[in-house]
């Protein structure tokens, strides 16, 4: 599709708001969001749709409006909560008996564009407070956007077609969420992602908005979405930054008692690497898309959702990617500013690893490909294994990785980029998940004991992984 048919298609979706009288709201735009009012503008019929249109862009007049932010920064989720809040509540306020019969809505965004030297990538908070009946409390909905053009106006360009994607998906695309996601990106496919996504209100009390993180990945808005414990996406400019954080990859299909072991004797040890402050560092879970796919490479969302409770029940921060490789994932957390990023691997995962690096890089590339990997900022954790036929456990010191790379290995073992996790249970490490999930679906006895204890309630409770629903019985 050339730019020509994308901006058509933008100015088609504005003048659809525009054009219905039941839509009338605010735009407030920070930095280089200036651009999404414009686009209802210069379509015409605007002055059915638009109230009021605002820039505070000096931070001082800015902070008289919305009051200032502690942390100093203004491209941030707590800046789009006070102006939505302020701009919303002045709508209501001097509207609402003007214009009973509206569907009013609040615009805003505070966005931060590419500059000259480079070292800002262009990045922006976006969100939409909008009604979908007149009278009836408003719904939400929060993104988090990354911009990929090399050049400011680009970007700013790419900021209005997003938020007029936004406005015309909220009214127009509502009735099914899958086609509401993959609209946002509407004529900017490669130009931008969408990292975090956030849906709430009256009429979208149903909505399990980690599914939305889902789809984020699922649909190609992202490769890296999260979510917390308490079931909320989240994003990692808020709470990673200038924090260490620790990964565990794994299918988690479900949690098992190896797992929770991994997780926290890897975790308590992290905390103590030198470097990391242990009030300032976070573990996160994370499941690969491939992971996820079943037959077809298609996702089941049930199925990811029960992983999903599993890992929020006990406690953990979901991050759901489509990196395939680590350093995928660790440049991602990297412009977070992210001081060390720990990455828990099994050992024979690393062993996979080492191996592979090896045989792809005979040509003489080596050196290089191990140097994207263990960067000075990724520290490896390996769990160990048992070992067919022997007692000892396979470790990172006794790893038999190919004999061209042992001496690099050796120096990464050295400068203790590889260690092995210590404290861990070795009376676990015959746990499979792989047979965990067959003795739930047969109904075998004893894989209670294999799991955590709320994991276990829980796949009783909700039936999960093919545990047998209960018979009702009934007195006659």
């Amino acid at each position: 599709m050339s730019d020509t048919n994308q901006t058509l298609e933008t100015e088609q979706k504005a003048l659809d708001i525009n054009l219905d009288d039941n839509i009338y709201g605010t735009f407030s735009e920070i930095g280089a969001g200036q651009e999404v009012a414009r686009y209802f503008f210069q379509v015409g019929a605007g002055s059915g749709t638009i109230a009021k249109t605002m820039s505070a862009y000096d931070k001082v007049y800015s902070d008289k409006i919305y009051g200032p932010e502690p942390s100093g920064r203004y491209v941030c989720e707590s800046r789009l909560y006070k102006m939505l809040n302020h701009e919303y509540d002045l709508m209501t306020t001097r509207l609402q008996n003007e214009r009973p019969g509206s569907n009013f809505f609040v615009f805003a965004d505070t966005v931060s564009a590419i500059n000259f030297s480079r070292t800002i990538l262009g990045n922006g908070w976006l969100g939409l407070r909008f009604q979908l009946h007149p009278d009836g409390e408003p719904n939400d909905l929060i993104v988090h956007a990354r911009m990929h053009d090399t050049d400011n106006r680009l970007q700013q360009q790419a900021i209005g077609i997003l938020g007029v994607n936004m406005v015309h998906a909220c009214y127009m695309r509502r009735g099914s969420l899958e086609e509401l996601i993959k609209s946002l990106l509407d004529g900017l496919r490669g130009r931008v992602s969408i990292d975090m996504i956030r849906l709430s209100g009256p009429d979208f009390r149903d909505v399990d908005n980690r599914l939305l993180s889902l789809y984020l990945v699922k649909y190609g808005l992202t490769k890296v979405s999260m979510f917390g414990a308490d079931r909320c996406p989240v994003h990692a400019s808020e709470f990673l930054y200038r924090k260490s954080c620790l990964v565990v990859r794994g299918s988690f299909r479900p949690v098992t008692l190896v797992n929770f072991d991994m997780i926290q004797s890897a975790y308590a040890q992290f905390r103590q690497t030198k470097g990391v402050e242990a009030r300032k560092s976070h573990l996160l879970a994370e499941i690969t898309l491939s992971n996820l796919a079943g037959e077809n490479d298609t996702v089941d969302d049930q199925d990811f959702l029960d992983r999903a409770e599993l890992l929020n029940a006990i406690g953990q921060t979901v991050v759901i990617t489509n990196c395939d490789s680590y350093q995928e994932l660790t440049h991602y957390l990297e412009e977070y500013k992210v001081p060390l990023i720990g990455l828990v691997i099994g050992v024979r995962e690393l062993l996979d690893e080492m191996t592979q690096r090896y045989y792809d890089n005979l040509d003489g590339k080596l050196l290089s490909a191990f140097g994207e990997l263990f960067a000075r900022t990724v520290q490896f954790f390996v769990y160990p294994a048992q070992q067919e036929g022997s007692a000892e456990l396979m470790t990172a010191q006794n790893l038999p990785v190919p004999e061209g790379v042992r001496f690099l290995y050796q120096h990464l073992l050295e400068g203790k980029q590889i260690v092995d996790i210590e404290g861990f249970n070795p009376d676990l490490l015959h746990i499979y998940s792989k047979r965990v999930l067959e003795m739930i679906a047969n109904t075998e006895e004893g894989w209670e004991q294999m799991v955590p204890a709320k994991v276990a309630d829980l796949v009783k409770q909700k039936c999960l992984f093919g545990y047998p629903a209960q018979s009702m019985e009934f007195d006659y």
